[in-house]
């Protein structure tokens, strides 16, 4: 099992059928994902085509919109969708939920593809809203059991992600335009990979899922989701109004802590995708930690944080929902060479976006590898996994 078994006999039971409507809402991640990994493979072609003279605009802002929105927030969506329910031992998602999430999610990525970016955040927000109250929902009046602590760190994300959109379109000036970016850049995605990774990392180390054993126990973990959710949304307001340098350090420690707190990161199961893990967690954090060191150059070394980092453990979190889900989770574990080429497409990609904040004049021609290189990536992800979507695994 991928998740905690529904303990609702109701639930369990009655369950849906293989092919139906009721069973893709039961695990949108199936819709999501794939949306997801086809929205980022757009969203970097269009520095190929401005480069070709094929756009007439400049899409920096269009891509980092369909990066982070249509992307990140399909990935988000897709496991919260999935997961949340689960967790709580509430019931699942319906069709119709289901119908309206990747509408609003389509919706989202169009408009930003047409230049209408206020339109493309409303869109944003309105998914994100809408899940969010799906699961409060469920938690408030279905749930048989409490979801695990870290779960609010993902909640934060939801609300960094809606904040930062909403403010996105305010009168301000650029200190608070810049704390707009962060919260919907990296406030959507960070609380998230912190608390869906504790919770999930130590199933992809071999171990299991790491649930608290006794009250004191999720007291403990309460306690330090809040004070970790606290200190990132903190770090943002420190980085733009007193120093960047103390706000990027403080996020990169915060998050580093808090992970070595929660999870027991030595390996009971080893394969290649867990070594890419590795690797994803510490680009990203390297390239929070360079952002401070040299920050007139954000722009280009923050891809450390979002391709190495973010777009990495999304494939990574993605591929054991997809091995677990389909009734193969032994071949998560699998060492390949195969594997190892797309992690290290994916840790190239990274790095070679991110060089021109020291080598300027690569800035084109690194958009142009970096953009090609994460295209295939993607391409070649889908297509590995292409039976996955749409396999379900029997004992479920």
């Amino acid at each position: 099992m991928s998740f905690p078994a529904c303990k609702h006999k109701k639930h369990k039971a009655k369950g849906p059928r293989r092919h139906g409507l009721r069973w893709l809402a039961s695990e949108p991640y199936r819709v999501f994902f794939a949306l997801g990994a086809l929205w980022s493979m757009i969203g970097v072609a269009l520095w190929p085509l401005f480069y070709a003279q094929k756009l007439s605009f400049y899409p920096n802002l269009i891509h980092a919109r369909l990066m982070i929105e249509a992307f990140g927030g399909a990935f988000v969506v897709g496991f919260l969708g999935t997961a949340g329910p689960r967790m709580a031992t509430a019931p699942k998602l319906t069709p119709l939920e289901l119908f309206w999430l990747v509408t609003l999610h389509l919706a989202c990525g169009v408009s930003h593809l047409m230049q209408e970016l206020a339109w493309g955040d409303a869109f944003f927000i309105a998914l994100l809203a809408s899940l969010l109250l799906c699961l409060v929902i469920r938690v408030i009046r279905f749930r048989k059991e409490a979801p695990p602590p870290q779960m609010l760190l993902a909640l934060t994300g939801l609300v960094c992600g809606i904040t930062g959109a909403t403010l996105m379109h305010a009168e301000m000036d650029a200190a608070r335009f810049r704390l707009a970016g962060l919260l919907l850049y990296q406030g959507l995605l960070l609380p998230p990979v912190l608390g869906i990774g504790s919770f999930v990392f130590p199933r992809m180390l071999g171990g299991d899922f790491g649930d608290p054993r006794t009250a004191t126990q999720s007291r403990a973990k309460l306690l330090r989701s809040i004070a970790t959710a606290i200190a990132i949304v903190l770090s943002f307001w420190i980085e733009v109004h007193v120093d960047a340098l103390t706000g990027c350090l403080l996020r990169a420690a915060v998050s580093l802590a808090y992970l070595l707190i929660e999870v027991h990161w030595k390996p009971s199961q080893a394969g290649s995708l867990t070594t890419g893990l590795f690797w994803a967690l510490g680009t990203g954090l390297l390239g929070l930690v360079l952002t401070g060191f040299f920050y007139p150059q954000h722009a280009s070394i923050e891809h450390l944080l979002y391709i190495g980092g973010f777009g990495m453990l999304m494939l990574i979190v993605g591929s054991r929902v997809l091995f677990g889900h389909s009734g193969d989770l032994d071949g998560f574990f699998v060492k390949s060479k195969w594997v190892r080429f797309l992690i290290f497409l994916g840790i190239l990609a990274a790095t070679t976006r991110a060089t021109p904040a020291w080598v300027p004049s690569t800035t084109i021609s690194h958009h142009i590898y970096a953009a090609w290189t994460w295209g295939i990536l993607c391409l070649l992800w889908l297509l590995w996994h292409r039976r996955r979507f749409v396999k379900r695994d029997e004992e479920e």
